[in-house]
């Protein structure tokens, strides 16, 4: 994405501020209309939502969590902690349990988290199951409880798109009504962009040669007032004994998944949905995740898959048509 922006402190007027750096081992960029430049007011609500979330602090309400026993732990002043883990669930039982915030310890073995197991066995993984599933999970207003004090919270999949979502809010606090908020690939956009018409913004398009993956744009976009998040395997995997192990876990079974569906893109109200849906489309494969995207009001979604001889395919909801240029 490439949009022509003026970096001032600030403006006797309003103009169009770039911001660009580095959060959460990702990169963010944010283009807002304001006079003022704002990017240490919403920096300092990432590391705020950073010392609520990551897993890989060890202070954080998430890390303490994980580390708790089976008694109330309370998030009574962690609202961001709430709503992640409240989003969590009620995404867990509308995708049929594809969407799991539990699958920490799954993640960890698989060599995709904050630790890594030395060898993956089948008995390995029987036994991170025991301790792997929503259901031993319990949320009952602002107390949060565990039945297994084994069970930990991987928020890795719904954060980025959350924290858009937390600098739109902060940017609204600040006046700001036109700006594009990107956090590793998911967006918040609204308004109109520099040129004075809704943003554009570029989907992937996976192309794997076996030795180095190379990334093109797939389709464009034109869109605003919405939030989109992609999800895929294209970027984190690894090889171990000629076989590719994607970063996308399937919670039923406890194994990276293996299916010819290579990205979901998810359009919502919000970018805590739209990351939500398109990692639990990753798991449920293209033909069971366009079946419930289409039942889903304001949800679309865009799917890139494989076909025979490595062709690349993608089907997209309904409602997808009246973003393309």
């Amino acid at each position: 994405m490439t949009v022509m922006l003026v970096g001032l402190q600030a403006c006797q007027q309003e103009c169009y501020h770039f911001n660009e750096g580095s959060i959460f081992g990702t990169v963010y960029h944010v283009t807002y209309l304001s006079k003022n430049d704002v990017e240490p007011v919403f920096l300092a609500e990432l590391n705020r939502f950073d010392a609520e979330l990551s897993m890989f602090n060890e202070k954080s309400t998430l890390s303490r969590f994980n580390h708790h026993d089976t008694s109330a732990f309370s998030l009574e002043e962690h609202p961001w902690v709430q709503e992640v883990v409240s989003k969590s669930l009620a995404t867990h039982s509308l995708t049929d349990g594809a969407f799991d915030i539990t699958v920490a310890p799954l993640v960890n073995a698989w060599g995709f988290g904050f630790t890594q197991s030395a060898s993956i066995t089948p008995a390995y993984l029987d036994s991170l199951m025991a301790f792997v599933g929503s259901d031993k999970l319990t949320l009952n207003g602002q107390i949060l409880r565990k039945s297994d004090p084994r069970v930990q919270l991987d928020a890795s999949a719904i954060a980025k798109g959350y924290a858009c979502d937390v600098v739109a809010a902060c940017l609204e606090k600040q006046g700001i009504t036109n700006y594009l908020v990107e956090i590793g690939g998911e967006m918040v956009l609204k308004g109109k962009n520099p040129k004075g018409s809704d943003w554009r913004v570029g989907i992937n398009s996976p192309e794997d040669d076996s030795t180095s993956t190379h990334l093109d744009w797939d389709q464009r976009l034109v869109l605003t007032d919405r939030s989109l998040a992609t999800s895929g395997n294209y970027r984190r995997f690894y090889i171990k004994d000629g076989r590719r192990y994607a970063h996308t876990i399937d919670p039923k079974t406890g194994y990276p998944v293996q299916h010819t569906l290579l990205s979901a893109t998810v359009i919502a109200d919000d970018c805590l949905t739209a990351d939500a849906l398109a990692t639990a489309f990753m798991v449920m494969g293209v033909d069971k995740a366009i079946k419930l995207a289409e039942e889903l009001p304001d949800v679309e979604a865009f799917f890139i898959y494989a076909g025979p001889n490595d062709s690349l395919y993608t089907k997209t909801t309904s409602g997808t048509e009246k973003w393309l240029p």
